[in-house]
């Protein structure tokens, strides 16, 4: 491993990388710049975090990814629904919104309302399952989540995710109607989004604490749908033969299980290049 190299190529290049951190077996091996300090917009990461939430829910007996989305909708949304819509949404189960098979789904909501944008949304084949990312999935899967649990879920997030992570620098953002938005918004470090990378790294245990449960990693970080990237879980991406958190402008934590690697680094980078993940990939896997 040339972890100097891959510091040279950034410094070099000028990529705008606040830090970086390599793990091996669990253990801090490698660190550059901002690692602790300052929080960084991690994007589409708050996806996969919405995730690992969804698992503990769903641990705790409250959800059901199998049952449709509009079962966990207030009641106040849905009869305001036409029928025709009412009967669209109920063939779209929550497993859907966490794979991304909902194939012509909005990919953002807007408005005043972002639930009632995201209930009036036309799908026109809605029982065909196709890739499509939008926010629109991850935002009706926290709003589920609040109503499953009856509280507010970013709360819950914080008391029984992120606390037992050690992560107490962060921010998360909320929709106009205060539910935990779920599909971005959130703010950590590069070592607080490496310590969700070990706790999927170590199949849902975190320093000798189960904080999800096994299968549901499992289920969450193994391809549940294709797509030209290679495959896609429960919000968390396929990488080789790992996965990956990804945000939209390099936030990233690969995790390699079998390589006991979990690689971790925020930018800011606009162009939508590999040039840095090849750089990654050249000197921390060799390839």
């Amino acid at each position: 491993m040339d972890f100097e190299g891959f510091i040279r190529d950034i410094k070099e290049n000028e990529w705008k990388v606040f830090g970086t951190e390599v793990y091996e077996n669990g253990q801090l091996k490698h660190a550059w710049g901002d690692t602790c300090e300052n929080t960084h917009y991690i994007y589409s990461a708050t996806k996969t975090i919405l995730s690992i939430a969804a698992g503990m829910v769903i641990d705790e007996g409250k959800f059901d990814i199998h049952r449709p989305v509009l079962s966990y909708m207030p009641a106040s949304k849905i009869a305001l629904l036409p029928k025709e819509q009412q009967e669209t949404f109920r063939k779209i189960t929550i497993r859907r919104l966490l794979t991304m098979s909902v194939g012509d789904l909005s990919f953002r909501a807007e408005g005043n309302s972002y639930l009632d944008f995201s209930l009036n949304c036309k799908i026109s084949e809605p029982e065909t399952l196709q890739f499509n990312y939008s926010n629109i999935c991850a935002y009706l899967v926290g709003v589920a989540l609040t109503e499953a649990l009856g509280r507010d879920l970013g709360t819950y997030i914080e008391e029984r995710l992120l606390a037992p992570l050690g992560i107490d620098n962060y921010s998360i953002e909320r929709c106009p109607e205060g539910y935990f938005y779920g599909a971005s918004g959130m703010k950590l470090t590069v070592n607080e989004l490496s310590r969700v990378g070990l706790l999927l790294y170590d199949r849902g245990m975190y320093e000798g604490k189960r904080i999800v449960s096994e299968q549901y990693v499992d289920e969450a970080t193994s391809v549940q749908m294709m797509n030209r990237e290679g495959g896609y879980g429960y919000f968390i991406w396929k990488y080789r033969d790992g996965f990956s958190i990804n945000g939209r402008l390099k936030q990233k934590c690969y995790v390699l299980p079998k390589e006991g690697l979990v690689i971790t680094y925020l930018s800011e980078i606009e162009d939508p290049s590999r040039v840095l993940c090849d750089s990654m990939e050249k000197h921390i896997l060799g390839i």
